[in-house]
């Protein structure tokens, strides 16, 4: 017989994650009932932990402390003793990093996973350590944006090579965007209110100041009120700038929500300032997931998810005015906002579906394993 006869159909998976959101979750599920030998070590501490482990696709347990974690990598090496993986998928640079140094003196393909744009650098030692790796075989990038960005990167003659670098978008279904719509009043909005929601983090590259800039462009008769969601209000600038804002009173804070889709589903519109660096957000998509019309940067894959005019807008990083302006649009043209909040959801639920995640990550296995 020969090797390739050896070979079962579908190669063995050993994917490295920790707290694994839902469309990893549901990926690594879709994978294994589409044949393909999956197992996961992941945090048991995430929310769909249990899930995985009713799958019976739960390996070990493993919370990774850092890129250096020693446990961590000797769990990964015990694991990989005990079953004949091809495959190492990393979802994050700690498990990427263990994942390489765990399967040393192996011929296991490595695939790491990139989301967001920046901090990987010939010139920076924990970069070759993780994506600079030799042995790193693939780098799953969730939006073109990401790809572009590494196949951008040069020092003297070296590079990434672009066979090295594949978009796969992060999938999503529609099914698992049902929950009702929260209830704005006790953020101190009035019912019936047109409501801007922005959800992030509180880093300056979420450009809040730009977006409460924006509200104070607005004209008098444009009474929409803002809910600014995340731990953003624990930013006393942002807060003081709110305050001498034309309306503070329709400027909200709700800090951080568990409830934060339900929030956006409560909006009319839901706007995201990004200044910088941005992948796939995930909640742009699950505002749109509820047929909320976004606005958004045409930062990083953020035009990607959302067709200019179509599904939403995109306007120009750092431009309160152009924020202001798509507003205002929308709250004078209730009817174009509806059919764009209609158009982004058919966009998540037919363009950004779970199911192509699945086909193109088992098409991209077979491809590195020689099933094709």
């Amino acid at each position: 017989m020969t090797e390739q006869q050896h070979k079962p159909s579908l190669p063995a998976i050993l994917c490295l994650t920790d707290a694994c959101d839902r469309p990893e979750t549901e990926l690594f599920i879709g994978l294994k009932n589409a044949g393909f030998d999956v197992d996961v070590m992941c945090n048991p501490k995430g929310r769909n932990f249990q899930r995985l482990v009713d799958e019976g696709m739960v390996a070990q347990p493993m919370a990774l402390k850092n890129r250096f974690d020693k446990e961590g990598t000797a769990a990964i090496r015990e694991q990989l003793a005990k079953k004949n993986y091809e495959v190492i998928h990393a979802y994050n640079p700690r498990a990427l990093a263990c994942g390489l140094r765990a399967s040393k003196g192996t011929d296991i393909k490595i695939v790491a996973y990139r989301g967001v744009i920046g901090n990987i650098s010939f010139l920076n030692p924990e970069s070759w350590i993780t994506f600079l790796h030799p042995r790193v075989s693939k780098i799953v990038c969730v939006a073109d944006a990401i790809k572009d960005y590494l196949a951008s990167l040069r020092f003297l003659w070296m590079r990434i090579p672009e066979k090295k670098l594949q978009r796969i978008y992060k999938g999503h279904d529609l099914d698992w965007y049902q929950a009702e719509p929260a209830d704005l009043g006790e953020f101190g909005v009035p019912e019936d209110a047109f409501v801007v929601c922005c959800t992030g983090r509180n880093t300056p590259r979420k450009g809040f100041d730009v977006l409460v800039n924006a509200m104070s462009d607005l004209p008098d008769d444009v009474e929409a009120h803002l809910l600014l969601v995340g731990d953003v209000t624990e930013n006393d600038d942002l807060k003081a700038q709110v305050a001498a804002s034309s309306h503070p009173e329709r400027i909200h804070f709700t800090g951080y929500r568990n409830d934060a889709p339900a929030i956006a589903a409560a909006s009319n519109v839901f706007v995201l300032p990004s200044t910088e660096r941005e992948g796939l957000p995930r909640a742009v998509i699950e505002a749109m997931a509820y047929g909320v019309t976004p606005v958004v940067t045409g930062v990083g894959g953020m035009p990607e998810l959302v067709e200019d005019g179509v599904s939403g807008l995109v306007v120009p990083p750092k431009s309160a005015r152009a924020l202001s302006s798509s507003i205002e649009r929308l709250y004078r043209d209730r009817p174009l906002m509806a059919s764009m909040g209609q158009a982004a959801q058919d966009r998540i639920g037919h363009q950004f579906h779970t199911s192509q995640t699945v086909s193109e990550t088992g098409e991209m296995y077979k491809a590195l394993t020689g099933r094709n």
